[in-house]
């Protein structure tokens, strides 16, 4: 496969996580902030997620499992799980927190663990999405080639 070829693939998976709603205007920006001077700048930020993420999905489902929930303990990691999903843009992550966050209020542990699954799933679909992404990235770069900057929605 050619370079061009290749680039055309990236933006068409890019465009297909945008229109399947995994993505939004967020993680455009965050594309923008990358330059020569950081060219890593994407996947590091999105890996910082990645880690985070790991970490207060462990600690939502240890908080969960104890007899008697503290709410305030699992709202506090879901709206910390909603805001770094929401900068780099995991749009169906941060949608899922919202969910999870109005049940704590309720303090309804069967919809929180509920939801806790569903933010999971949400989690490792994007992530899955994101690393395949940039892995065409690489071998892009590997080929020679740059990455599109432009993600044109128009057809």
């Amino acid at each position: 496969m050619d370079v061009g070829q290749m680039q055309r693939q990236w933006i068409d998976y890019a465009k297909s996580l945008f229109l399947e709603g995994f993505l939004d205007g967020q993680f455009l920006q965050l594309q923008q902030l990358q330059d020569d001077n950081n060219p890593d700048f994407v996947v590091e930020v999105v890996s910082l997620f990645f880690e985070d993420s790991e970490r207060l999905l462990k600690d939502l489902t240890f908080a969960l499992d104890q007899n008697g929930v503290d709410f305030k303990k699992v709202d506090a990691h879901v709206h910390q799980l909603k805001g770094s999903s929401s900068s780099i843009g995991a749009q169906r992550v941060k949608n899922a927190c919202i969910a999870f966050r109005n049940f704590c209020e309720e303090q309804n542990t069967d919809a929180c663990l509920r939801c806790l699954q569903q933010v999971k799933q949400e989690y490792c679909l994007v992530k899955n999405k994101l690393e395949t992404l940039f892995r065409l990235e690489q071998q892009i770069v590997a080929a020679g080639g740059s990455i599109p900057t432009e993600l044109s929605f128009s057809g």
